[in-house]
């Protein structure tokens, strides 16, 4: 579906560092608004049909989710890392 692909260039900044655990609400709740208006006109989903319901019915994550997920992959892998200082460094 190109809808994933459009909103996985901008997830895919921060998978590699948790760049968006340090994001503005704001800046978070624009990207959500922006993810939910994609969504919407990819499905053409009437008014009513609420964000929450588009997302489960197309097994799309909110972007909370999405940074949440990544976060934690992150995390892990700088567990298992040999070298302690990506570790320490996210900790600062």
């Amino acid at each position: 579906m190109c809808i994933r692909s459009v909103s996985r260039t901008y997830e895919s900044y921060g998978s590699s560092t948790p760049v968006f655990a340090h994001a503005a609400f704001k800046a978070l709740d624009r990207l959500q608004v922006t993810q939910d208006k994609f969504l919407r006109d990819a499905t053409d989903a009437h008014w009513s049909v609420r964000n929450s319901i588009l997302h489960r019915d197309l097994e799309f994550p909110t972007i909370t989710k999405s940074m949440k997920d990544a976060s934690k992959r992150f995390f892990d892998i700088a567990e298992l890392h040999p070298n302690a200082l990506p570790l320490l460094g996210s900790f600062l």
